[in-house]
């Protein structure tokens, strides 16, 4: 598929909305070949320098497919530290304020896991969460984080994840 414009990637028209008011008029090229084939439900590994537009992938992706009432934790993308899971909250708040039902929470080591529990047990449930995996493996493994609603699941620089895990092994 050749998109021209954003139009052409067919996706929600809150999201076209979002992506107007953000000022784009033209998605990149990693954002042509991969938002129509993610949004297909393919399996997507996608590569490309820093500053082309990755993130927004699985953003808008994620923001396209969610139903109108989504289910708590339909989405989860793990990242590799805390500054990254901001950023890509950042992201979501970008695209989805045409959206104002979709809550999304980061969730990350360093902070009390009972602030986690409670927003997690609370009554306005994050749809879809953006944290690292050493939490996000605690809060599942304690039960304080419900699985079964998940729909997709995103490793975002997961070659620096793997670098990480190598290091915790060699220690």
């Amino acid at each position: 598929m050749n998109a021209t414009g954003f139009k052409d990637l067919l996706l929600k028209p809150q999201l076209q909305r979002a992506i107007t008011d953000c000022g784009f008029e033209h998605p990149s090229e990693v954002q042509q070949e991969c938002i129509p084939q993610a949004m297909i439900g393919v399996d997507i590994l996608c590569q490309a320098k820093s500053g082309m537009g990755k993130t927004a992938v699985f953003v808008l992706t994620i923001l396209h497919q969610l139903p109108e009432n989504p289910k708590p934790c339909s989405a989860i993308v793990l990242c590799h530290n805390r500054e990254l899971a901001y950023q890509i909250k950042k992201e979501f708040a970008r695209f989805s304020t045409q959206l104002p039902d979709i809550r999304t929470e980061v969730i990350y080591g360093g902070v009390p896991v009972q602030e986690h529990v409670t927003l997690l047990k609370g009554l306005k449930k994050p749809h879809v969460i953006v944290g690292t995996p050493g939490r996000i493996k605690a809060l599942v493994k304690n039960g304080d984080l419900d699985l079964s609603n998940l729909q997709i699941f995103v490793l975002d620089e997961c070659d620096k994840m793997l670098e990480e895990v190598g290091k915790c092994l060699k220690d």
